[in-house]
C-alpha cells in the first residue's frame, strides 16, 4: 500500500507565489495613488506642472516682480532694444550691470539707433524701492525684486513704441492671460457636467434635446463666432467688466465637448450594479450623479478641463490681437501682440514679438500637463 507524506506544518496559500513587499505595495495602492505614481513617471507632465505652477505664482506678485510700473514711460529710450546683463568688466567681476546706450537718429532711414556704451558701466540694484504701485489694486507699495541702476535703465526685453518696459507688461499681462483660461474652464466645467450629466442619466427627449443644442453650436466656426459676440460687447463697458464678458463668453462656447465626454461615460456608467443598487435604495437622481457616477471619471474630467485651458488663452490672445477682445488699459498677451501686426515694425523691431513666447511655453506645458493627466487617469491600464 502507497503511503503519502503529509505535512505538519500549517498551509501557507503565498508559499508558492511570494510578492516583495514593492509589490504588495502595488497590490494594495488606492487608485488615486496609483495614479499619482503613474503621473510622476510622465516627465514632460511634471516639468510642465512645476513651469504652470511657477507661472501661477509669478501672477500673486507681479507688482513686486516687475522692475517698471505697467504704465511707466522712458521717453528718451522709445523702441530701445534688449540690454544684456553682464558680470565682468573688463576682465574685472563687477556685479549684475547693464551698459548704457548711446542714441541717436538715423535720418537716412528714419530710425532710432541705439548703441551701447562700454563706458558706461550701470549696476543692478536688488530688494529695493522703484516705481510705486498698488498691490492689487488696494496697497501702495514701491518695494521691487529688481531695480534699473541709478541713473540707467533695465530692458531685458526692450521697449515699445511708448517707451514701456516689455519684460514688465509681460508680467502684468500674465495675470490677465493666465486667469481668463481658469475662469473661463470653471464656467465651462460647470455647464458641461450639468448637462451633459442630465443628458447621460435620462436620455429620451432631454438627451435629444442637449444633444441638438450642442451640435448647433459646434456647426459655427469656433473663431467667427468668438468675433462675433466679442464685437457686441458695448465699447463704453469698463475694462474690468469687459474682462468677465469675454471670459463668460469663452466659457458659454466651450462646454460641448466637455458635456459629450460626461454623457457618453454616464450613459455606459448607469447600467452598473452598484448605479442600480444605489437608485433601488432611494437614493435620488442628483444624489447617483454626484455620489456615485462623476467620481468614477473624475479623473478624465479633470484631463479634459486641463486641455481645454489652452484653447481659451489663445482664444483670448487671438481676439485682443484682432482688437475684439480685452482693450487698453488691460494688458494681457493679446494686447501687447496687438503692436506687432505692423510687418514693418516688426522688421525693425523684432523684440516686440516676445510676448509671443509666453503664449507658446504655456500652451505647450498645458497640452504635456494634459497628456500626463489622460495617461494617469486609467491607472489599471
Amino acid at each position: 500500500m502507497m503511503q503519502h507524506y503529509v505535512n505538519p506544518e500549517p498551509f501557507d496559500p503565498y508559499a508558492i507565489d511570494k510578492i516583495t513587499p514593492a509589490q504588495e505595495r502595488i497590490y494594495q495602492a488606492k487608485p488615486l495613488q496609483l495614479m499619482i505614481w503613474r503621473f510622476r513617471r510622465h516627465k514632460l507632465a511634471m516639468i510642465s506642472l512645476v513651469f504652470l505652477a511657477f507661472a501661477y505664482a509669478t501672477t500673486l506678485v507681479t507688482e513686486m516682480l516687475a522692475p517698471y510700473g505697467l504704465t511707466t514711460r522712458n521717453i528718451d529710450h522709445i523702441l530701445a532694444p534688449p540690454q544684456g546683463i553682464h558680470l565682468f568688466h573688463e576682465g574685472r567681476f563687477v556685479g549684475p550691470f547693464t551698459y548704457g546706450f548711446d542714441y541717436r537718429l538715423d535720418m537716412d532711414n528714419l530710425i532710432r539707433v541705439y548703441t551701447p556704451n562700454r563706458d558706461r558701466v550701470q549696476p543692478l540694484r536688488f530688494f529695493c524701492r522703484g516705481d510705486s504701485y498698488r498691490f492689487w489694486g488696494m496697497i501702495e507699495g514701491s518695494f521691487h525684486f529688481v531695480c534699473p541702476p541709478e541713473g540707467g535703465t533695465l530692458f531685458l526685453l526692450g521697449t515699445d513704441r511708448l517707451g514701456r518696459d516689455i519684460l514688465s507688461r509681460i508680467l502684468y499681462g500674465a495675470r490677465i492671460s493666465l486667469t481668463v483660461g481658469l475662469i473661463g474652464i470653471s464656467i465651462s466645467l460647470f455647464l458641461g457636467l450639468l448637462l451633459g450629466g442630465i443628458a447621460g442619466y435620462y436620455g429620451g427627449k432631454v438627451d435629444s434635446l442637449i444633444q441638438r443644442i450642442i451640435e448647433m453650436l459646434r456647426s459655427f466656426p469656433e473663431l467667427p463666432l468668438w468675433m462675433t459676440l466679442s464685437a457686441a460687447l458695448p465699447v463704453d463697458w469698463s475694462p474690468v467688466v469687459i474682462y468677465f464678458g469675454i471670459t463668460v463668453i469663452l466659457g458659454l462656447l466651450d462646454w460641448t465637448g466637455l458635456a459629450r465626454a460626461v454623457r457618453s461615460k454616464l450613459l455606459a456608467l448607469r447600467e452598473e450594479d452598484f448605479c442600480t443598487a444605489a437608485e433601488l435604495m432611494g437614493a435620488k437622481p442628483s444624489r447617483v450623479i454626484r455620489r456615485h457616477l462623476l467620481p468614477n471619471f473624475l479623473s478624465h474630467i479633470i484631463a479634459s478641463a486641463t486641455l481645454s485651458i489652452p484653447g481659451m488663452i489663445l482664444g483670448e490672445t487671438a481676439l485682443s490681437f484682432l482688437g475684439l477682445g480685452l482693450r487698453a488699459p488691460i494688458t494681457s498677451w493679446g494686447v501687447l501682440l496687438a503692436e506687432a501686426q505692423n510687418i514693418n515694425a516688426v522688421v525693425l523691431y523684432p523684440w516686440l514679438l516676445f510676448p509671443v513666447v509666453p503664449v507658446i511655453l504655456v500652451v505647450l506645458a498645458f497640452n504635456f500637463l494634459g497628456d500626463g493627466l489622460r495617461d494617469a487617469a486609467d491607472p489599471y491600464n
